[in-house]
Order: C-alpha cells, then sequence, then structure tokens
C-alpha cells in the first residue's frame, strides 16, 4: 500500500516511537512504521492498528529493499531507529556501529531518491561526553566529546545528516536528554525508571557516579519534540541541531535519589565512587525553546510518580522481566 502525504517513523514499536506514533495519528498525519521487532513480538503498536491512517512493515533498517519500500510516497521520515544506549552498543559494537551509523546512510539514500522532503534524526545528548568545564552547560554549538561506541555512532551519522540537508530534502537532528516515563513499549533500563522501580518494590539502590550530571526529558515530551519538528518551517529547522529537554531538567544521580526518599523516606542507598564512566554534562535546550516553541510538559518528578502508579496497577506482571530492557 502506498499513501501520500505520509510520514515514516523507524523504529516506530519502540519506547519512543510508539507513542510518536500515536501523536501523529491524533494530529491527523498518515503514519508508516518500519521496525524489525528485535525485542521480540510487543503490543506497542496494537493500538493505532485498526486505524486506516496507519501502516506497518516488519524489516530491518539495514536492508536496502525493505527500506526502499518503507520511504515509497511519504513526505517525511523521523529515524528513531537504533541500538539505543550505552550498554546495548557495548554488547556488539560492530553491529551497533551497522545499525546506527551505515543504517542511516542506508535510510538517507532510499529517502533522497523518493524525494522525501523532511528528515529528522533522533541522536543523543551524550555526544557532549564530559564537559571541558565543569560548570558550563553545552550548546547546540558545543564540542561534541563521545566517550562510547553508542555516542561515536549518533555523532557520525549526524554528520551525514547534515551534509545531505538541501532545498527540498530538509535533513535536522534532534539530541534527546537522557528519556524516562512509562509508554507502551516500557522501559526499565532507564536511570529514572529503573531508581523507581527497584525503590517502588522495596528494594535498595547501589548508585555510581551519583555526582555526574545528565539532563532527563519525558518520553511523551520527546516525542513531541518530534511532531512539532515535523511541522517547523524549513527557515527554522533544515540543517540545524537541536537538544531536547529542559534546562531546569538536568540532575545528578543524587538529586535523583533524593526524589526518591521524599516519596520513600526509608529508602536505602549506596554511594560507590566510580571513576570509568567519565560521563559529566549539563545541557541548554534554550535553542529549541526559542527556535521551535518547544517545552516540555512534565518534570522528572512527574516521571517518579507516573512510574509509581504503573506498578502500583500490576499492569506490568514482572517489571524486571528481559523485554522491558534493551
Amino acid at each position: 500500500m502506498t499513501m501520500r502525504g505520509t510520514t515514516l517513523v523507524t523504529g516506530g514499536a519502540g519506547y519512543v516511537g510508539s507513542l510518536l506514533v500515536a501523536d501523529l495519528l491524533a494530529r491527523g498525519r498518515n503514519v508508516r512504521v518500519l521496525d524489525s521487532l528485535v525485542h521480540g513480538s510487543v503490543p506497542s503498536l496494537l493500538g493505532p492498528f485498526g486505524d486506516e491512517r496507519f501502516e506497518f512493515l516488519h524489516g530491518d533498517v539495514r536492508d536496502p529493499d525493505a527500506v526502499r519500500e518503507a520511504v515509497d510516497g511519504v513526505d517525511a521520515v523521523v529515524h528513531l531507529a537504533a541500538i539505543v544506549g550505552d550498554p546495548a552498543c557495548a554488547r556488539d559494537e560492530d553491529t551497533a556501529r551497522k545499525v546506527n551509523f551505515e543504517a542511516t546512510v542506508v535510510v538517507l539514500d532510499a529517502a533522497e531518491a523518493a524525494g522525501v522532503r523532511r528528515f529528522l534524526f533522533a541522536s543523543t545528548c551524550s555526544n557532549y561526553g564530559k564537559l571541558a568545564d565543569g560548570d558550563a552547560v553545552a550548546t547546540e554549538e558545543w564540542e561534541l566529546r563521545p566517550l562510547s561506541v553508542y555516542a561515536e555512532s549518533k555523532v557520525e551519522a549526524e554528520l551525514e545528516v547534515l551534509a545531505r540537508n538541501r532545498d527540498g530534502f530538509e535533513t535536522a537532528c534532534l539530541r534527546l536528554a537522557t528519556v524516562y516515563g512509562a509508554s507502551p513499549r516500557m522501559r526499565f533500563d532507564l536511570t529514572v525508571n529503573e531508581f523507581t522501580r527497584d525503590v517502588a518494590l522495596g528494594g535498595s539502590l547501589v548508585v555510581y557516579g551519583e555526582q555526574f550530571w545528565r539532563p532527563y526529558v519525558h518520553v511523551r515530551d520527546a516525542a513531541g519534540a518530534f511532531a512539532l519538528a515535523l511541522d517547523a518551517p524549513a527557515e527554522a529547522l533544515a540543517g540545524q541541531v537541536f537538544n531536547v529537554g529542559s534546562t531546569d531538567e538536568n540532575y545528578r544521580k543524587l538529586d535523583l535519589v533524593e526524589l526518591l526518599r521524599e516519596r520513600f523516606p526509608a529508602l536505602d542507598v549506596e554511594y560507590v565512587h566510580r571513576d570509568e564512566d567519565p560521563r559529566d554534562y549539563r545541557v541548554s535546550f534554550e535553542k529549541i525553546a526559542t527556535v521551535l516553541g518547544y517545552g516540555p510538559e512534565r518534570t522528572v518528578a512527574d516521571g517518579v510518580d507516573e512510574v509509581i502508579r504503573l506498578l502500583e496497577s500490576r499492569i506490568i506482571e514482572d517489571p524486571h522481566a528481559a523485554v522491558y530492557r534493551n
């Protein structure tokens, strides 16, 4: 089936993607998803499946034939498909580079050849690595210092995406802060979700690198940034990089612990000093707020409360199950 005026979401069955698909359908868009379902047959897309404006293609972004079929007739691509996170990429570095960089080139090539108008790439604030000035707040113009295969592959892909930008093929990169919160394809291997799960289920915390800074953004707000960028005027978006989050939502792990202690006063926590994870960065999100009018609606505290409610509801039988992590 070929649908004109359609947005392709690669990785649309995933943690961010499943919410983005629902958001785009609610905004009146036609949506096609290309996903390999690498984490198994998950129910994250059962909701939109009956919508006549939704189409699902099972395929791998490394497969040029599958990608060519997926981009046929679409006017925009949101490229989310990736091996996400340092641990997942470290398990198989060669595959991580092939999926995160080489497959991005495959999707770019196919999108250009098919006459796609706009291409949005999901990147990461992990690209900033460790800021030379511990008191600084990184903007999009900051030097990138990737310290992992995950970040290295995303930086390499960013350069390719931005190099392709031209009239008629508008490309942009959205660097997401660390994501948290409830999603149809739930993950409990993300810091806020993991900490909240462990404490809410009566466990203790062992916290490594409690002094290092990270920015955070709710998964719904992350999805909303892509929806907003799809509608942004070309002169504001094309060839640009945007950090996605809120400057007020930079936290250290010890700050997250204190948020949890407010809800669980008897929290038992052990801090373990760690030098081998040197990532330490605070990030500015002023550009996306000023240029695109973006503002997250949720805070980390909201996300903690949301995950607590999710666990209390018993909707998820075993939050430690492998399907809930990458």
